[in-house]
């Protein structure tokens, strides 16, 4: 039997009205569940390492870069940890994640949570998370070599004076030091009378470190100026032993008129030395023993007046140099370059000062050219210093530049 069914006007406009409203109300819920519009949810955080991606964590340290892992994130527009809000790059922020670095800075307030504020700044999920503060870290010092009952600089970060635990420096011999100040970089301390050479350690309330770089470091040495000197070189270096004060005994000298254009001073025998060990009476070893592109060479360096010109060229050479310069402007010999004018057009120290360059940086040519040899071991025999060239442009100058315990030690 056949129906006839009929559906007049107003129904038919009824049921396109509701299946509109609901093929909306669908596609609105859909977006609303991909775009993260529901209240943000933290499942747990882990760290970024991709080698310790399944490594959960409640807590790290300040700086530590980490991943919040949950629901709704993208809506999040504000992460603090303690009383320090982190900065937030929405490029590394989805719906299910955000990588965010814990600020570097200590909270004033501990409440080991983590905020995560929306953009409305109606709905905060607060989530239970502690910010480790470091143990105190030793990047060196102004200078290694201060005398005993004179007061020496420390440098690093962390270094947190806390009244229910204050801040202590102790140099070798387990000598406590007096503190004279202190800020979250750097230490200010009068050293202990009878202090030795070698580590100091500085602790804090959150742990102690002991430094990698020696006070008063006499590791191998190759030119003190009292004992290791550069007789036997075509010029053993200018000495001084006062005007400045000295760091330690004698000093390599360096002062005279240079000319700012970039070599156009050329004057060894007020700006060099030459150590050819051959020559000097050593034998035939390595200056340095250990991997090379972990070590540094160190000097004191006192720049009493105004460098405004060229550049502390700093040159291995092979045990056999000797009676010969040529090796200075020879592009294929490697090199440091030591210009700290550079940047502000001119440098001078306040006094004496620690200076530190890595053995990987020496690959330069005399000029300012990237050199086409690398320095290798069996370079590491002679040493030449000269103040000369560099390949850029400074300004017509008198340096008074002061040199003293040259040697080469490990960086770590």
């Amino acid at each position: 039997m056949k129906r006839n069914i009929k559906i007049n006007r107003k129904e038919l406009a009824i049921t396109l009205l509701l299946v509109t409203l609901f093929t909306g109300m669908f596609f609105t819920a859909c977006e609303e569940e991909d775009s993260g519009g529901g209240k943000a949810e933290v499942l747990y955080v882990r760290i970024t390492d991709p080698e310790k991606a399944d490594s959960l964590v409640t807590h790290a340290y300040m700086g530590s870069t980490i991943a919040i892992v949950g629901n709704n994130l993208n809506n999040v527009d504000e992460i603090w940890f303690n009383d320090q809000q982190a900065f937030v790059n929405f490029s590394f922020v989805t719906n299910s994640s955000i990588i965010v670095t814990v600020p570097n800075v200590i909270p004033t307030t501990v409440t080991n949570l983590m905020l995560l504020i929306n953009s409305s700044k109606k709905d905060t999920l607060k989530y239970p998370f502690g910010v480790d503060v470091p143990p105190p870290f030793l990047s060196g010092m102004l200078c290694e070599f201060v005398d005993d009952g004179e007061t020496a600089v420390i440098q690093g970060n962390f270094f947190i004076d806390d009244p229910s635990s204050p801040l202590k420096v102790f140099f070798p011999g387990n000598l406590e030091g007096t503190i004279q100040s202190v800020t979250i970089n750097k230490i200010e301390v009068i050293v202990p009378q009878g202090a030795g050479i070698g580590p100091i350690s500085v602790k804090s309330i959150y742990g102690t470190t002991r430094s990698v770089f020696y006070f008063r470091d006499d590791r191998n040495l190759v030119l003190d100026f009292d004992v290791l000197t550069a007789a036997g070189g075509w010029r053993s270096g200018v000495i001084g032993s006062s005007d400045p004060a000295p760091v330690k005994g004698n000093y390599v000298r360096f002062q005279g008129d240079m000319a700012g254009g970039a070599g156009a001073t050329w004057d060894e025998d007020h700006f060099s030395f030459n150590l050819w060990p051959i020559a000097n009476g050593r034998p035939d070893v390595p200056l340095y023993t250990g991997d090379i592109s972990t070590a540094a060479i160190k000097f004191e360096c006192y720049v009493v007046d105004d460098w405004q010109a060229s550049a502390l060229q700093m040159i291995f050479t092979p045990y056999s140099t000797t009676g010969t310069n040529s090796y200075i402007a020879d592009t294929n010999v490697p090199r440091g370059l030591w210009m700290p004018w550079k940047e502000d057009g001119t440098f001078k120290t306040e006094g004496w000062t620690t200076v530190s360059i890595p053995l990987r940086d020496f690959k330069y040519t005399h000029d300012g050219g990237t050199c086409g040899n690398a320095l290798t071991e069996d370079m590491l025999r002679g040493l030449t210093f000269f103040v000369w060239h560099g390949g850029v442009e400074g300004t017509d100058c008198s340096p008074h530049i002061c040199i003293d315990n040259i040697r080469i030690v490990p960086m770590q």
